[in-house]
């Protein structure tokens, strides 16, 4: 029997073509060491096409897990475990596995004619070019097509089943349960019982070579992790804001309407959605971009909270319609997942480039608040957030995730709904209107701005909305220069006095007189990678502050003082620098850009070298006085 060797972390990255099922595989050895109480962050890279040329470059499908007996804030800047399904997949992957890594390659697929395709002219199984990783070749589809013989599948059939002995194999090599794949297995295959017997023998064939061979001389342990009490489950963020929407409606007593197209990566919210009828969620698949936001925002005039889900193109395409809810002011929620762009770009992969569009993609003066979320499990509140945002404000909100954030998944505490903040929500009553007078739509609450929401059909309540100004107070249609100079400043004085709360900046040496060198500042999907990246430079005896933003419109009140409290700011955004130049506008400081467009998150190594680059070669500013609220509250990166 292997001796058990204990670890504190492990990088794994599965990667094969796109029908050999890795995002499963991915998916079931995620859900495990959730269970077992690691904490964990997850990547999945796939291509666009539904099913490119096998055996090819372009087909390659990949799964990255970090797992660990401590906090994971990315799922890690490179494998240390690659298990390659085909030579394509061992081509595509090689160059992020470090020398000493370790490759577990399906021997029997490196073929002679899946090599050329891939541009091999020799096994590099054989050829000794591997020789600075530890290589075990393992004949995973004809041991697989072997432990199946009895059940009288054909040998295509039977391959398609390697990806589960893959998964028993490194089930066993890691210490992972396989009970929770069983069960998934007898629901996914209840009605195909040759399928489901399939996959539970190649599963367990996987385990039992594992604890037979004498290839593997060593299998690994990971500790759980320190958890607080609670009940936690895995989750990915598309599903997270799925029900981060469904609980703000709950909370406000409103029933939900979604409108959607579906449109990657951003469907799942849809599909998720659609399985919450009982829960007061009416979801609607429109026949494009355009009828989804305008079924949400007739949703939203009649008394339902009203959502729309989309991605960059289709952001574009409700631009007009998002322009017509600004002038109705009613409560609407916008989710973007982004993705690489323009056009169709890079459909399965993530970036950051939408945040100008979200900010002024509109004709004429139409401002709204954005949100935007930093985690998969922050997309639960982040969700909540734009609801009560919306709904207080009576105007529509832009709430930005990503295709990291979308499809990656983390650990996450399962909240008591009875103990989260309620949303107010008031409907306008006809005893509200003085005797003897008319219903006035646009008058405002004087905190809020807000304008009554009216259900239409309430008696006494008869009021006209639609694309044309209206008129302060009364609604009528109006032409008035003054009145639309009025009303557009009102629009927009609405939206600038959003409460949101001070940016909370994480600084270990705000009572230091001599403060941090330098202060990161992120927004959205970069708070891993940053927060990593952070922590490392700290280690290294980096003076580094960090703080992250939720609120992108309006920025929290205390933004300008942050800024200008620190000789030198890095903004490090997966765009060409729109946040900083949203930043040098608005508060005239000269803050440090670091871009990336590469349709992946930051590595924090890259990151760690940004820091440096900052601190070694860009000249300080001079400081306002040191900000006051410095060092106040935040995560866990001061005590690290």
């Amino acid at each position: 029997m292997a001796a058990t060797t204990p670890l504190d972390h492990v990088v794994i990255r599965f990667a094969g073509d796109s029908g050999d099922g890795m995002q499963l595989t991915g998916d079931r050895f995620t859900a495990e060491t959730a269970a077992l109480g690691n904490d964990l962050a997850t990547l999945p890279n796939f291509p666009a096409e539904i099913r490119a040329p096998q055996g090819t470059l372009p087909g390659v499908s990949s799964f990255q897990l970090q797992f660990a007996d401590h906090e994971v804030l990315t799922p890690g800047d490179a494998p240390d475990v690659l298990v390659a399904m085909n030579p394509a997949a061992l081509k595509a992957n090689l160059p992020d596995l470090p020398h000493g890594g370790t490759v577990i390659a399906d021997s029997d697929s490196f073929t002679k004619r899946n090599l050329t395709k891939v541009g091999y002219a020799s096994s590099p199984l054989e050829d000794g070019s591997l020789e600075s990783y530890r290589v075990h070749a393992v004949p995973l589809t004809s041991m697989t097509v072997t432990a199946l013989t009895e059940l009288g599948l054909g040998r295509k059939d039977a391959e398609r089943s390697t990806n589960m002995f893959a998964l028993g194999l490194l089930s066993w090599l890691y210490s992972r349960p396989t009970d929770g794949t069983r069960r998934f297995l007898e629901t996914k295959f209840a009605k195909r019982p040759q399928i489901l017997a399939a996959n539970v023998r190649a599963l367990e064939a996987g385990w039992a070579f594992g604890e037979t061979t004498e290839t593997f001389a060593v299998r690994y342990e990971v500790a759980p992790a320190p958890s607080r009490p609670g009940t936690f489950r895995n989750i990915t963020g598309n599903t997270a804001l799925a029900l981060g929407l469904a609980t703000a409606a709950h909370t406000a007593g409103l029933p939900l309407v979604l409108g959607s197209y579906p449109i990657t990566p951003a469907s799942d919210i849809l599909h998720t959605l659609s399985g919450l009828k009982r829960y007061g969620v009416t979801t609607l698949q429109a026949e494009d971009e355009i009828a989804g936001i305008g079924a949400a925002l007739g949703a939203a005039y009649g008394g339902a909270l009203g959502v729309t889900t989309t991605s960059g193109p289709g952001l574009s395409l409700k631009a007009e319609m998002l322009g017509l809810a600004v002038m109705l002011e009613l409560p609407l929620v916008l989710v973007d997942v982004q993705r690489g762009g323009p056009s169709t770009g890079l459909p399965t992969k993530t970036e950051q480039a939408d945040l100008l569009q979200a900010m002024f993609g509109r004709h004429g003066e139409a401002p709204l608040p954005i949100v935007s979320a930093a985690t998969p499990g922050d997309c639960f509140d982040a969700a909540r957030e734009a609801v009560r945002i919306a709904v207080t404000y009576m105007t529509p909100v832009i709430l930005l995730s990503d295709g990291y954030l979308a499809n990656g998944s983390e650990p996450w505490e399962v909240p008591d709904v009875a103990s989260l903040p309620r949303v107010r929500t008031r409907f306008a009553s006809a005893d509200d209107v003085p005797a003897e007078e008319k219903f006035r739509p646009y008058s405002r609450n004087p905190g809020t701005l807000a304008r009554p929401w009216a259900v239409p059909g309430t008696a006494g309540l008869e009021h006209r909305v639609g694309g044309l100004e209206k008129a302060d107070g009364t609604g009528e249609i109006s032409y008035d220069p003054d009145n639309h100079d009025r009303m557009t400043r009102l629009r927009a004085a609405k939206v600038d006095g959003v409460d949101v709360p001070d940016l909370d900046v994480d600084d270990p040496w705000s009572a230091d007189p001599d403060g941090a060198d330098l202060l990161v500042l992120g927004w959205g999907s970069t708070f891993g990678p940053v927060s990593a990246a952070v922590r490392q430079a700290r280690a290294g005896g980096a003076r580094v502050a960090q703080a992250h933003l939720r609120h992108l419109h309006p920025f929290p009140a205390n933004t300008g003082d942050v800024l200008r409290a620190y000789p030198r700011v890095l903004v490090p955004e997966m765009n060409l620098g729109q946040l900083s130049l949203l930043l040098r506008a608005r508060y005239l400081v000269d803050v440090i850009s670091h871009t990336s467009v590469r349709g992946q998150p930051f590595s924090s190594g890259e990151l760690v070298q940004a820091v440096d680059d900052a601190i070694t070669h860009e000249p300080p500013r001079s400081t306002a006085r040191r900000f006051a609220g410095a060092g106040r509250g935040s995560s866990q990166e001061a005590h690290a």
